[in-house]
């Protein structure tokens, strides 16, 4: 009696790439070291022990709350949830801050929703949207960059102790500054106070603010080298960018002594490291090909809608989460049509 062969039937994909999960957050986090390694020359200890703080609160939480599904910090998403966190907070802020932010990050913007690819939000930004509210002084504090004795000594807020109000910096700043500093961000001397900052200081990262948006040139070769090594969708950047230079040239264009150029838009603030490193997370961007230009052209609008005629002089990280919110209905009504179908009338 002959033996029948048996055919093995199998869904798609017949055939799988080389990269995995943890393949490509692995290269994130990557891309994302040397941008830490500008903002700890930058502001010295205080930002190496706040990146730390946050990446260390995150990977904690992550253990604690994923324990039931054994140990999920080998996936490296907890790592750069971390790591993006820091880099979103003012040098200035204090530990235990920012220990808070990174439990409401992974616990509110990751585990609540189901872990790893089921979360609707940017874990990093839903953190740092919280402390936003929750600390609205703390998270608005900033120092100078490259000030003297930065590697020997931290920020007088950094080491608040728990539930206390943060140390007062601006005698700090005084005593410290290079130059002469306000301490304001390159984006709030615009919109308060008129005072432009040099576009080569913004694109070098010689600027204050958070202490991984300073330095777009950093942000743009990171971001491109996960780019071509197809690990993000270089699409949703571009557009982003886009949209934000597009509705930034439009008010310029009205009144140029009232609204800035394009070019200080997307250099200075979030916006370089959110077009590249937040808005791009697989989990909450479009997967259409038409959902994945809408999606970057409305974080771009709405991020220079908020500068311009918001309260914030930053829009990035809520047109992000917006965009975020607005994702399943950007991927429903963008779905290319069936071939051999009509289009619905």
């Amino acid at each position: 009696m002959k033996k029948q062969a048996q055919v093995e039937l199998r869904t798609t994909p017949h055939m799988h790439a080389p990269q995995d999960v943890v393949v490509i957050m692995r290269n994130v986090v990557f891309a994302l070291l040397p941008i830490a390694g500008w903002s700890i020359w930058q502001f010295g200890v205080s930002s190496l022990a706040l990146l730390l703080t946050s990446v260390l609160a995150c990977l904690l939480t992550e253990r604690t709350f994923n324990g039931s599904k054994g140990n999920t910090l080998g996936d490296w998403s907890a790592t750069i949830t971390g790591l993006l966190l820091g880099l979103t907070l003012p040098p200035a802020f204090p530990l235990w801050m920012t220990a808070v932010a990174a439990f409401i990050a992974i616990a509110m913007g990751k585990v609540m929703f189901g872990g790893l690819g089921m979360n609707v939000f940017n874990p990093a930004l839903v953190g740092r949207a919280f402390v936003q509210a929750a600390f609205p002084v703390a998270i608005t504090t900033w120092t100078p960059a490259l000030f003297e004795g930065r590697f020997g000594s931290f920020i007088p807020s950094t080491l608040t102790p728990p539930f206390l109000i943060p140390n007062a910096v601006a005698d700090w700043n005084t005593r410290v500054a290079v130059d002469a500093f306000t301490g304001a961000t390159p984006l709030a001397l615009h919109k308060f106070e008129g005072v432009s900052t040099p576009l080569m200081d913004l694109f070098l990262g010689t600027a204050t603010g958070s202490a991984g948006e300073t330095s777009a040139l950093i942000i743009l070769l990171c971001g491109l080298y996960l780019a071509l090594r197809n690990f993000l969708d270089w699409r949703i950047p571009l557009f982003v960018m886009l949209g934000a230079a597009a509705t930034a040239g439009l008010f310029h264009g009205i009144d140029p002594q009232r609204y800035p150029e394009p070019l200080f838009m997307l250099f200075s603030g979030g916006l370089m490291l959110g077009a590249w490193f937040m808005a791009t997370d697989m989990v909450g961007s479009p997967v259409t090909t038409m959902g994945v230009i809408v999606y970057g052209l409305l974080i771009g609008i709405l991020t220079i809608t908020i500068r311009l005629f918001g309260g914030l002089t930053e829009g990035v990280m809520y047109a992000i989460l917006l965009a975020n919110a607005a994702t399943p209905l950007i991927d429903q009504y963008t779905q290319p049509r069936v071939f051999g179908q009509r289009k619905s009338s």
